[in-house]
C-alpha cells in the first residue's frame, strides 16, 4: 500500500488513534505530576478518567521513535536527515537536537561558548527581527537544521534571536488516555536483612536502612486509547515545497507507527500493547501505510530534499559551559511547545 498524498491535499487535519491495553494482566502505572500524581478528572456525564501518557511525553516518544540507542544515531533508513550533534571538549557525543528536551533550543547547543549554531541562526533569522514573525522563513532554517525539530516545535527563547519570538508549535501530536477508571491500590516492603530496625547504625529509615514500607497506587480501565494529530493545515502553511511536506508527513506517519509498534512500555508498570491496529478517523477514507512503506517514503524525499539543497548535513556544536551567561530561570524556558 502507498501513502496517499492526494486524499490529504485538502485536510486540514489527519487524526488517528489505536486502543491499548497492558502488555500482563490489567494493571497500570500512568504518569504522574509533581504536587499532583495522577491526572484524574471526571466527564459531564460522569465518566472517570484518567491521563495516562501527556502530550509532552508522547511527542518524546514519538521522537525517540527515529533514533537507533545502541548506535547514537539516527535508525539507518533516515539517513541523511539533518540534526545538531553536541560534542564534549574530546570530542565525543554527548547529545543532540533529537534527545533533548527543548531540541534547538537546548543550552547545550544554544547556551555554551562555541557560538557557532548560534551564530548561523541569528544570521539567518536576521530578516524576523522586526515585525511579524515570518513562519514560512523560521519553518525553512528549522526544516534544513533539524527537520524533526518542524514536527514537535521549538521555542528559541534568547532575546537576541528576534526578541525569543522564534516559535514554531507542534505540527505532530498526541496523547493516551483512560476510560471508566478504578484504583488499584498495592504496596510492599524494602527489607533490610541486616538490621530491620534501622536503628544499630543509627541512620534510620532516612538514611536508608531498616525495614521501609510502601505503598503504589495504580489503575484499571474500560478502555485505553492512543490519540494521534497531525496539523496537515499547519504544515502546509509554512509553504516549505511539495517534496518538504511529504516528507514531513511520511516521517510523522512513521513515528505514529513505530512509537505503536516499539514505544509502549512507558514505564515498569505501564507495559502496554495496541489492538486492532491504527485506525483514522478524520479522514475516514485514509488508510496509514505500514512502516517499511512510509520508511521508503521518507527516503526518496530526503534524497529530493538533499539534491534541492534544503537540508543541511549534521552539524557540530562543541559543549564549553559559558560562565559568564546567566542561567535561565525554570519559568523562562519553554516546557511545551
Amino acid at each position: 500500500m502507498s501513502l496517499d498524498y492526494a486524499k490529504l491535499a485538502k485536510e486540514p487535519r489527519l487524526l488517528m488513534e489505536a486502543e491499548l491495553k497492558p502488555l500482563q494482566g490489567h494493571r497500570f502505572q500512568p504518569t504522574g505530576f509533581a504536587d499532583l500524581g495522577p491526572a484524574r478528572y471526571t466527564l459531564a456525564d460522569g465518566t472517570e478518567m484518567l491521563l495516562v501518557e501527556s502530550a509532552q511525553s508522547v511527542a518524546n516518544r514519538m521522537e525517540l521513535a527515529s533514533w537507533d540507542e545502541a548506535n547514537d544515531n539516527l535508525i539507518s533508513e533516515l539517513n541523511g536527515l539533518p540534526y545538531i550533534q553536541v560534542v564534549s571538549q574530546d570530542k565525543k557525543p554527548l547529545t543532540n537536537s533529537v534527545l533533548e528536551a527543548h531540541r534547538i533550543n537546548s543550552p547545550y547547543i544554544l547556551g555554551g561558548k562555541d557560538k557557532s549554531v548560534f551564530d548561523v541562526l541569528k544570521k539567518e533569522a536576521a530578516g524576523l527581527t522586526v515585525g511579524p514573525v515570518k513562519l514560512k522563513q523560521l519553518a525553512q532554517i528549522i526544516f534544513k537544521y533539524d527537520a524533526n525539530a518542524v514536527l514537535h516545535g521549538v521555542f528559541l527563547a534568547d532575546s537576541e534571536l528576534a526578541g525569543g519570538r522564534l516559535r514554531l508549535s507542534r505540527v505532530l501530536s498526541g496523547f493516551i488516555e483512560a476510560t471508566s477508571v478504578k484504583v488499584a491500590e498495592s504496596g510492599g516492603v524494602k527489607n533490610d536483612r541486616v538490621d530491620p530496625s534501622g536503628k544499630a547504625f543509627g541512620g534510620g529509615s532516612d538514611s536508608g536502612f531498616g525495614n521501609v514500607p510502601y505503598h503504589r497506587t495504580e489503575f484499571t480501565a474500560a478502555t485505553i486509547t492512543a490519540y494521534f494529530n497531525l496539523d496537515l493545515a499547519l504544515l502546509r502553511g509554512y509553504g516549505l515545497g511539495d517534496d518538504a511536506t511529504k516528507l514531513l508527513i511520511a516521517l510523522a506517519l512513521f513515528k505514529v507507527r513505530r512509537f505503536l509498534s516499539v514505544g509502549l512500555r512507558l514505564r515498569t508498570a505501564c507495559d502496554l500493547e495496541a489492538v486492532g491496529g491504527l485506525k483514522v478517523t478524520r479522514p475516514s477514507a485514509f488508510t496509514v501505510p505500514e512502516e517499511t512503506v512510509l520508511l521508503s517514503e521518507c527516503q526518496a524525499y530526503i534524497a529530493a530534499c538533499k539534491e534541492a539543497g534544503l537540508l543541511a548535513d549534521i552539524t557540530t556544536v562543541e559543549w564549553k559551559p559559558d560562565t559568564k551567561k546567566k542561567a535561565a530561570k525554570p519559568d523562562e524556558q519553554e516546557v511545551d511547545q
